[in-house]
């Protein structure tokens, strides 16, 4: 199904709300062992979910992505330490480093995926055609 421009930003901004509510919320003690890696994985989907809807195979927008994910990553940890302050009581944990090195961590696996996928899209993309002149004069 292809979207128009305003559905895909209406669907941006319906994800970056439920994302930010969902950073700012204490997460379950269930998951707590799992924050550093719960961050990488929501980056790298975030930023698979951005790419696919947006950049397609086009570097620059995917840079573009990487910057304001990893922006949007340092606000959410500033967000949190805030929030704390506003609320008088600790409604979340506070601003961690660490946090912020594991969603680059996200951001750098997929940005790896994302390039051995374009590498290889572009790879093939140019044999193609090569191997179809081949095939019609005979060799």
């Amino acid at each position: 199904m292809k979207l128009n421009n305003w559905s895909k930003v209406l669907l941006i901004l319906a994800c970056m709300c439920f994302s930010f509510i969902g950073f700012l919320i204490k997460l379950p003690s269930v998951f707590s062992h799992y924050d550093k890696q719960l961050h990488t994985i929501f980056y790298f989907a975030a930023a698979a979910f951005l790419n696919l809807l947006l950049a397609k195979k086009n570097i620059i927008k995917h840079s573009l992505i990487f910057i304001t994910l990893y922006l949007f990553s340092v606000g959410i940890e500033f967000a949190q330490e805030y929030s704390n302050k506003f609320f008088h009581k600790r409604i979340h944990g506070s601003y961690d480093v660490e946090d912020i090195h594991a969603n680059l961590k996200g951001l750098i696996l997929f940005s790896v995926v994302w390039l051995i996928y374009i590498v290889i899209f572009f790879t093939f993309s140019r044999l193609k055609p090569e191997k179809m002149a081949n095939d019609k004069t005979g060799e």
